[in-house]
C-alpha cells in the first residue's frame, strides 16, 4: 500500500492554509490565484515547468522559494509577506489524523507492506512513530522524482515488492490517483478518514476498525 502525508494522514491542507492566511494577513483572494496557476500547472500539465516541480523534487533552495512565493504575495497591509519560515508557517496547521494512523497499523498487522509516497515542500515530517507505520519511505524531495511522474510510482513500487496491479494508492490530489491507475494501481481518493478507511476495507477485504465496533 503506498500513501501520501500531508492532507490524509494529517488534517487538510486547505484548513492549514486558511489559518496561516489569517494569521499573516495575506490577501486570500490574491494567493488563491497565484497558486492556482501554479499547482494547476505543476499537476494538471502544461509546457515547461515551474517552481513546485522543482521544490518537490528537492531541486530548489527553500529559501529561494520562500523568496519566490513572497513576492508574487501580498498581505492585507499592502506589502509582500515575510519570506523566512513561510513554508513552516503555511503547513503549522497540520494535525494528526490518528484513525489514519490507527489504520496503517492495522493494516501492518494483517502482513500489508506500507509506503509512504509524498512530495515535499522542504517542511518537517514528524517521523517519531514512522517505524511502527511504513516499511518504505519514498519522498519526492529525497529522491528526485515527484508525484503525478510515472517513474515515483515506479520507484515506490520497487521498494515494497509490489507489482501496481497488487497495490492500493491513497493520496487527496486527484492527478496523483489519476497517474496511479495508469499504471494498474488501485487508487483512493481520500476525502475524510472514515470514507477512505470502508473504501479500504472493501478493496484489502479486511476489516480494519474493529476498536470502533466495541
Amino acid at each position: 500500500m503506498l500513501i501520501d502525508w500531508g492532507g490524509v494522514l494529517t488534517t487538510s491542507l486547505s484548513d492549514s492554509i486558511a489559518r496561516w492566511i489569517v494569521a499573516d494577513r495575506i490577501d486570500r483572494d490574491h494567493y488563491y490565484a497565484v497558486m492556482r496557476e501554479l499547482i494547476d500547472h505543476a499537476y494538471k500539465g502544461g509546457d515547461g515547468e515551474n517552481v513546485v516541480h522543482a521544490l518537490e523534487r528537492g531541486e530548489l533552495d527553500a529559501s529561494f522559494f520562500e523568496r519566490d512565493l513572497a513576492a508574487r504575495l501580498v498581505t492585507l497591509d499592502g506589502v509582500p509577506p515575510v519570506a523566512e519560515g513561510l513554508l513552516e508557517r503555511m503547513f503549522a496547521g497540520f494535525e494528526r489524523v490518528d484513525a489514519m494512523h490507527d489504520m496503517l497499523r492495522d493494516v501492518r498487522r494483517n502482513g500489508v507492506r506500507t509506503c509512504l509516497l509524498s512530495n515535499s515542500w522542504s517542511h518537517t515530517y514528524p517521523r517519531d512513530d514512522w517505524d511502527e507505520l511504513f516499511d518504505e519511505i519514498v519522498i519526492s524531495g529525497e529522491v528526485g522524482m515527484r508525484k503525478p511522474e510515472e517513474r515515483i510510482f515506479r520507484h515506490a513500487l520497487s521498494r515494497i515488492g509490489l507489482a501496481g496491479e497488487e497495490c492500493v494508492f491513497i493520496d487527496d490530489i486527484e492527478a496523483n490517483i489519476v497517474a496511479a491507475r495508469a499504471l494498474g494501481i488501485n487508487g483512493i481518493h481520500h476525502r475524510d478518514a472514515d470514507t477512505t478507511i470502508a473504501e479500504l476495507e472493501g478493496v484489502l477485504r479486511l476489516t480494519l476498525r474493529e476498536r470502533d465496533r466495541k
